[in-house]
């Protein structure tokens, strides 16, 4: 997706590619740098599921995810910016794709009626899982979700309602406003 050039120039002045979970310069592990492995990260889920059973882990990292994402909006100078809803996607991107954090590529925002869709690919909770898994996406749904919110100034209701796991063409979640 193409920016406008003043998204563009406010992504540049507002999130250095240098170092992308902060927006700020600093690294927050000086030897290993600022990213961890999937494995890791899937552990983390796996063992929460354990201990709080999958619905449990699912209100958990959606939540956790939400607050990442409101803190992200924030960092970025996004917070009640309100873009028409088809740039969304690519600031998104710049944040949480391959140029900024790596947790999912957002390829598509869109209205549908008076819902907001944000398309993914290549998400961090899809990675590794076998055709058919019952993954749910719920640390990036809440990322996106809380971004959404802090950008729009909106409250929504969101959900996943497609996985590429499940023979979705990418994992779709849908934000009805409440």
């Amino acid at each position: 997706m193409d920016l406008p050039a003043e998204l563009r120039e406010l992504l540049a002045t507002r999130y250095s590619r240098r170092n992308v979970m902060t927006a700020t310069l600093s690294t927050l592990r000086p030897q290993l740098g600022d990213f961890s492995s999937i494995v890791c990260f899937k552990a983390v889920i796996v063992g929460v599921e354990d201990t709080l059973g999958r619905d449990g882990a699912a209100v958990v990292f959606t939540r956790a995810g939400k607050v990442r994402g409101h803190n992200l909006a924030r960092d970025l100078g996004l917070t009640g910016s309100n873009p028409p809803t088809e740039q969304i996607a690519g600031l998104l991107n710049a944040a949480i794709g391959r140029d900024g954090t790596r947790l999912a590529a957002v390829t598509r925002s869109y209205q549908d009626g008076e819902a907001i869709v944000i398309e993914t690919q290549d998400t961090v909770c899809s990675a590794g899982e076998a055709p058919g898994s019952d993954r749910r996406c719920t640390f990036t749904l809440g990322a996106v979700w809380g971004a959404l919110e802090a950008i729009t100034g909106q409250t929504f209701l969101g959900e996943q309602t497609e996985s590429v796991l499940r023979g979705g063409s990418c994992d779709k979640f849908v934000f009805s406003p409440l």
